[in-house]
């Protein structure tokens, strides 16, 4: 059975995410997902919203632009896509995998909003330095998508964002946290009747390259794949 996975395009390493996605498997089929070819949505069974650049705060109700690390340009052409993706996924119930901004994204489009800057509000660093990640412990919630996925309650990912969730949104719950109580992952409050949802705020397109047995990797691919096969068998 062909999957097709539209995964949104980034201008942060993108290929990481369909080699990842695709692994060695030649049923999967990738689509590169921009507003230039937003018809190609129809064709997809599942959808991976990507990192990148801070979504524009005014998308959460804040006009601050000057915060620390803020980027030169944002780009708000790809908010708007991309909250219309998520839109979309929702109303046709495709499974979604949020990463790092990904998840964000899906804060914010359900109501929630952002911490501008992690390391502003009195936390320690969370980001990438030079070409390394960087590496802490999260705990996750017993019972919880993640849990479930991962058979993990506690565990080892990388970082590299310096914005992350402050007010969640009402339909989601947080199921994973940093040892400073950053939000880590987020899922359904209530799943029942919607369509499978899974946000991780660390990168594991690239954390499968440097650990490939991590579960936080290679468990999160498998159990989207698996929650797409089975929207496949009844779309």
């Amino acid at each position: 059975m062909s999957l097709v996975i539209g995964i949104t395009h980034t201008e942060a390493r993108y290929e990481n995410y369909p080699l990842w996605i695709k692994g060695n498997d030649t049923e999967i089929e990738i689509i590169k997902l921009t507003a230039e070819n937003k018809k190609d949505l129809e064709s997809c069974d599942g959808i991976v919203l990507s990192g990148g650049v801070d979504t524009h705060p005014s998308f959460y109700g804040n006009q601050r632009l000057n915060y620390p690390l803020a980027p030169d340009s944002f780009n708000q052409e790809r908010d708007v896509f991309e909250l219309s993706v998520f839109k979309y996924a929702q109303e046709n119930n495709i499974p979604v995998l949020g990463v790092c901004r990904g998840m964000q994204l899906v804060n914010i489009a359900l109501g929630g909003n952002m911490i501008q800057d992690i390391e502003e509000s009195g936390k320690r660093d969370h980001r990438r330095h030079g070409n390394l990640d960087g590496v802490h412990e999260i705990e996750v919630e017993h019972g919880s998508l993640l849990h479930t996925i991962t058979g993990c309650n506690k565990g080892t990912i990388n970082s590299a964002h310096h914005q992350a969730l402050k007010e969640i949104a009402p339909p989601l719950k947080v199921t994973s946290f940093s040892p400073d109580g950053i939000p880590e992952s987020t899922e359904w409050k209530e799943p029942q009747g919607k369509p499978f949802l899974l946000c991780v705020q660390w990168h594991p397109e690239r954390l499968s390259q440097v650990q490939p047995g991590n579960p936080f990797a290679g468990a999160i691919r498998e159990g989207f794949l698996k929650a797409v096969r089975n929207f496949k068998k009844i779309k």
